[in-house]
């Protein structure tokens, strides 16, 4: 029987099933992870939200935001540095032992510098972010060692294609958020400390839930120099510190151009959370589009890379479109409803959010183009300039919640038309019978792995 519009169920069974083919393989499986996880960062804010007093939750929103944009700029690159590397062995028959050890000694390594430095600086922290709290100072290192541990057992899963276990970490961690949140607001919970160690717990409890199917998967095989790792790790990890910037800049700025104002810095998170919609279900593409892309490129597959490459962006734009349109004309009301936001932004806020949200996925998606084609510096070059955009747009004279929502547009703007222009030009524009060069799919690292 046809519907309204004239399409029977089994058209729409067809367009539906060509519209998940057009992702990456292995998306569907994470895509379940994602949303729980999503939708606990939500609950979440929204038990915070009705639990603490303005500036408790702002410490909670800053919190949060440091660990979004610190936190993952210093351990997701190492993610993606083992995803890339162990499907690429995958590919070539090799064990990923050796590899696995090494960005363990990495990670550790960037952990205790971090967590060193916080420590002779707990002091300042916590005056400048957290109301003088040093607690929630303690409660962001534990939370930086949770978050370290999900990146690089996640890396391993992505390269293994062992996306069952990965969406599983992800659903774990999401339900355990959504029950300790609701626990706390329930049981009448007025500390920001209760909820910031959320954080810390839900993440470690998930790596303990997929230790086995990560364990009997990594076998040995030949080592990979230091040199090799730090070479594909170091422009790496800049690119992404500086990706979070553009992404979280907004609640920091606002924190440091008015710290009085909490129900604006509270408020404004809320709104960021919300805006980003998209980015929640990004998330399910990005680890297997980057396994996917490295794949292809270890096999020297150049037409199924550039397709993969294609579709995402498409993908990835019906999604910006799809939840911009609804968060610019419910989101001002959304926010208080579901969050005890005060009223402090507009729908032109929201619009500049949703606008940056679409800019910042499409310059990921090419950004992890760039980095299996190694060319780390030309994704890091734009994520500069981005930065440089979003600096020069946030000193402009002007409504604070205004500056900071449009310096986040303006930043991701840059950075994907930077990156367009890269991928373009190294890339794209050769003819499609022109073979690849022997060094164009392959970075040393991989090389070394192979």
């Amino acid at each position: 029987m046809s519907d309204d519009e004239g399409t029977t169920a089994p058209e729409r069974r067809s367009a539906l099933a060509k519209a998940v083919g057009a992702l990456p393989p292995g998306t569907q499986l994470v895509i379940g992870g994602t949303v729980l996880l999503g939708a606990a960062s939500y609950i979440h804010l929204m038990a915070a939200g009705y639990s603490l007093d303005k500036p408790q939750m702002a410490s909670v929103s800053l919190l949060w935001t440091i660990l979004m944009s610190v936190g993952l700029g210093l351990f997701f690159p190492i993610e993606q540095e083992l995803t890339r590397i162990v499907a690429a062995r995958v590919v070539g028959g090799q064990g990923a032992g050796p590899v696995v050890r090494r960005i363990l000694v990495i990670t550790a390594g960037v952990l205790v510098v971090l967590v060193v430095g916080m420590a002779v600086a707990a002091r300042p922290l916590a005056e400048t972010f957290f109301d003088g709290r040093r607690s929630m100072v303690v409660a962001l290192a534990a939370s930086f060692a949770a978050m370290a541990a999900g990146n690089v057992s996640r890396g391993v899963l992505a390269g293994l294609n062992r996306f069952g276990a990965y969406g599983a970490q992800l659903a774990v961690d999401g339900a355990l958020r959504i029950a300790l949140a609701v626990g706390c607001a329930v049981a009448g919970v007025r500390s920001p400390l209760a909820f910031a160690l959320i954080l810390t717990v839900a993440p470690l409890v998930a790596v303990l839930a997929t230790v086995k199917p990560l364990r009997s998967g990594v076998k040995a095989g030949p080592v990979i120099g230091w040199g090799k790792l730090g070479s594909g790790l170091a422009p790496l990890v800049a690119s992404t510190l500086l990706s979070q910037v553009v992404v979280n800049a907004a609640v920091v700025s606002t924190q440091l151009l008015a710290p009085d104002d909490a129900a604006l810095v509270a408020g404004l998170l809320n709104a960021v959370v919300l805006a980003r919609v998209p980015l929640f279900v990004f998330g399910s593409l990005q680890a297997s589009l980057l396994a996917g892309l490295a794949s292809a490129a270890a096999a020297g597959d150049r037409a199924g890379f550039s397709k993969l490459l294609v579709r995402t962006c498409g993908v990835v734009t019906v999604l910006g479109v799809a939840g911009g349109i609804p968060a610019t004309i419910l989101g001002p009301w959304l926010i208080q409803v579901l969050f005890k936001a005060d009223d402090v932004l507009g729908s032109l806020d929201f619009l500049l959010m949703s606008a940056g949200t679409l800019c910042y996925m499409l310059a990921m998606v090419l950004g992890q183009a760039l980095l299996v084609l190694h060319r780390h510096r030309l994704q890091l070059l734009g994520w500069a300039l981005g930065t440089v955009a979003l600096v020069v747009t946030t000193l402009v004279p002007g409504a604070v919640a205004t500056r900071v929502c449009l310096a986040y547009t303006m930043g991701s703007l840059a950075a994907c038309a930077c990156m367009v222009a890269a991928v373009w030009l190294t890339f794209l524009r050769r003819p499609p019978h022109v073979r690849p060069r022997a060094d164009e799919f392959t970075t040393p690292s991989m090389v070394d792995s192979l």
